[in-house]
């Protein structure tokens, strides 16, 4: 098995600009994410629009994606559904693919966690490749504490990783690696909010859609090799950025495809409906940050 570590991206889905699926700027995507220095990547996630993609984009996607990689870092790919067994069929079509592990939230305003912790159980056994766990309450609707999150980990061979998007992460990452009873890869997420201050608390890494995977890689890179001063210093000095194109209100991905779309990594920043479109006032800002923290 391939551990995973580090910083793995959740990737775009581009469309062109009449919303059609543009594999051509997959293969350019991939590039900018492993010219950055991405350690991986997660694709079919929810800033990869996932959700807006019917089933044969979804495997075009996949396919798409692993090829470009091409071995050259692990993939994880997003099965999360409403429905089991679209899930099912979602992570068996990933392993066959090539995928390295499959990150799997819970069925949407699922509040029995019992029925939870079943799907979660079902879906590993499905698959030998190893299965993230997404704790991502805002989307999915459902809220999983900690001594929930032990038990999926402890009790589920498969499920060997977690991302942590339930604010505030950090006394959760701490809740979760003490109390687990074998080792867990915990990533963190939320645009890379928290990053520096995930990695004090254990962190393995992180899973996010932020515009400079540059940013968080250098940040992690220097972590792991002992200079947390200078961890710390080079993530405080973008952290006007990250916090600016994390805002929720503004759309999210919409105002990272146009990030990417700028430096030219992906054809149109066009995102499927509905999607927030961001004004002209908006991408004005962000330019001005881009520049004043020297991207």
């Amino acid at each position: 098995m391939t551990a995973l570590t580090g910083v793995l991206p959740i990737t775009l889905t581009p469309f062109t600009d009449d919303g059609e699926v543009d594999e051509g700027s997959i293969d350019s995507l991939v590039e900018d994410y492993l010219g950055a220095g991405a350690h991986g990547l997660t694709i079919l996630g929810i800033m990869g629009e996932a959700a807006k993609l019917l089933d044969e984009e979804r495997e075009r996607v996949l396919r798409r994606y692993l090829q470009a990689t091409a071995g050259r870092v692990p993939v994880v790919a997003g099965v999360s559904a409403r429905a089991t067994k679209m899930a099912l069929d979602y992570a068996r079509r990933a392993e066959d693919a090539g995928a390295a592990a499959v990150m799997l939230a819970p069925p949407d305003n699922t509040r029995n966690l019992d029925l939870v912790f079943e799907h979660f159980r079902m879906v590993a056994e499905a698959v030998s490749v190893p299965v993230v766990v997404q704790d991502e309450p805002v989307n999915t609707g459902v809220v999983m504490p900690a001594p929930f999150l032990v038990r999926l980990l402890d009790e589920i061979e498969g499920c060997r990783y977690l991302k942590l998007e339930e604010t505030p992460t950090l006394p959760k990452i701490t809740a979760v690696t003490q109390r687990a009873k074998g080792p867990v890869g915990v990533f963190g997420g939320l645009g890379g909010l928290y990053l520096y201050e995930e990695l004090l608390r254990g962190a393995d890494g992180i899973m996010t859609g932020f515009g400079f995977p540059q940013v968080l890689v250098g940040t992690y890179e220097r972590f792991v090799a002992g200079d947390r001063a200078g961890a710390q210093e080079f993530f405080f000095r973008y952290l006007p950025l990250i916090r600016y194109e994390a805002q929720l209100g503004v759309g999210g991905v919409t105002i990272r495809k146009q990030v990417f779309a700028r430096r030219g990594a992906i054809a149109s920043p066009h995102a499927r409906f509905p999607a927030p479109a961001v004004d002209e006032l908006t991408l004005a800002e962000l330019d001005d940050l881009i520049a004043a923290v020297g991207l």
